[in-house]
């Protein structure tokens, strides 16, 4: 299995079991808005990434946790959370959910002015890596010199932990053509020899195992970037202030998926396989389901952009070093901060 790892944690509900108890003791209390009474807005298009990075919000979505919060979600994916900020900021999406590096330079550059609300995932063994056929000539990190590597989006959080990784092993990112290709299609165009090899991460690494016989080159969770914070939800400033309840709401919901997620493995597996299957098929078989690696998903207990300071700086950290990021303070992307 190389660094396929399914983590393990226990189990303290069934799903079943932890959907009806959190729909019927969190949608009724007096704090929370079941009928959507007090919403600014009740209905949300929210794209996110379909990586299990974002598992925490599928768990909500489909365990009915933002329904009992009187919100009527309709979930769109999304390529890299880079290919949805214009839409987020035009007014297209409510909500969005992916890596931070994209936001951060989105932040940086002035195209968006964004909120961090809360955390999504942080990096474990066999979540993130790069892939290649089992017959292929590329044997190490060495190998990739002018080799195609398939990348979602530019310049995100792969290629920061692939640069990283990389660079600690004497290997310069930029001998290396990195090729936009969405998750989707990655494993058919390695398994056809279109790319030589792919960063994925779960469940799309997984599938690329099962379907093709895909190979672990390397498991990106290693050295500076070991256990690394890798995506979020964001909102933007203007939206924030204007829907208020609204917010409020959605991350109430969002942080019980968080905890289900991070405790109890069923849930995301029965999340994971109730993805959409068209326009293009992301749902995942029971098989994949069983097998794929976890990330953490990190639970805040205070109000909505109460997230953890030193974990973003440490991404801004690591962006400096291997994407040359200019001087950058991250706390202008958090409502305290």
């Amino acid at each position: 299995m190389g660094i396929r790892r399914a983590r393990g944690k226990a189990l303290l509900l069934t799903t079943t079991a932890l959907v009806l108890a959190l729909a019927a003791g969190c949608g009724k209390s007096e704090a929370q808005a079941p009928s959507g009474a007090g919403l600014e807005k009740t209905k949300l298009n929210v794209a996110v990434v379909p990586a299990l990075d974002s598992a925490g919000f599928f768990v909500a979505l489909y365990g009915g946790l933002f329904k009992a919060q009187g919100l009527d979600v309709t979930f769109t994916p999304a390529t890299s959370s880079d290919t949805v900020i214009a839409d987020q900021v035009n007014g297209t999406y409510d909500i969005t959910g992916g890596n931070y590096v994209s936001y951060i330079q989105a932040q940086q550059s002035g195209r968006a002015n964004l909120d961090i609300f809360a955390e999504g995932s942080v990096m474990e063994p066999g979540t993130q890596g790069i892939y290649t056929m089992p017959d292929s000539k590329i044997t190490s990190l060495a190998g990739l010199k002018g080799k195609t590597v398939a990348i979602n989006a530019p310049k995100n959080i792969l290629y920061l932990l692939a640069a990283s990784m990389m660079s600690e092993q004497g290997v310069n990112p930029h001998s290396v053509k990195f090729v936009n290709v969405p998750f989707p299609r990655m494993a058919t165009e390695l398994a056809s020899g279109a790319i030589d090899a792919a960063l994925l991460p779960e469940p799309f690494a997984s599938q690329a195992e099962e379907s093709y016989g895909a190979v672990p080159l390397v498991d990106l969770n290693q050295g500076a970037t070991t256990s690394f914070p890798v995506a979020g939800y964001v909102v933007t400033k203007q939206w924030a202030a204007k829907y208020p309840r609204t917010l409020a709401a959605f991350y109430r919901a969002l942080e019980e998926g968080q905890q289900a997620a991070d405790t109890n493995r069923a849930d995301v597996e029965k999340a994971m396989e109730h993805l959409p299957v068209k326009p293009v098929p992301l749902a995942v078989s029971k098989e994949t389901a069983a097998v794929m690696a976890l990330d953490s998903y990190p639970v805040s207990s205070g109000p909505a952009g109460s997230v953890d300071l030193v974990r973003l700086e440490r991404v801004v950290n690591v962006m400096h070093q291997f994407l040359g990021f200019g001087t950058f303070d991250v706390k202008s992307m958090l409502m305290n901060g």
